[in-house]
């Protein structure tokens, strides 16, 4: 496993308040891919209802907070194929 995908599990973890009722995966492209779902965020790549796919640039500006994650969407940056809301409930409960 990358540095980045451990780094990234750890952020996200700490950003979780709760409430993600749903399975959700991010790819970082060249790194891997983590799954988030109502006990967290752990490293892996199964089956969710919303995968998200951006680079490793991208998806570290969207954690920090530099980056609204609609902006990127729109922008063409980050790819989200699968259940729309259940993107939108993920967003939700990392505040």
């Amino acid at each position: 496993m990358s540095d980045t995908i451990d780094a990234a599990v750890a952020a996200l973890n700490d950003k979780m308040n709760g409430g993600f009722d749903g399975t959700a995966k991010f790819v970082i492209e060249g790194e891997g891919a983590i799954m988030v779902d109502e006990s967290g965020a752990r490293a892996g790549d199964e089956a969710a209802d919303v995968t998200m796919t951006a680079d490793s640039e991208t998806f570290q500006a969207i954690l920090s907070g530099d980056l609204d994650p609609t902006a990127a969407f729109m922008g063409g940056r980050l790819k989200v194929d699968g259940d729309m809301g259940a993107a939108l409930r993920l967003g939700g409960a990392l505040g």
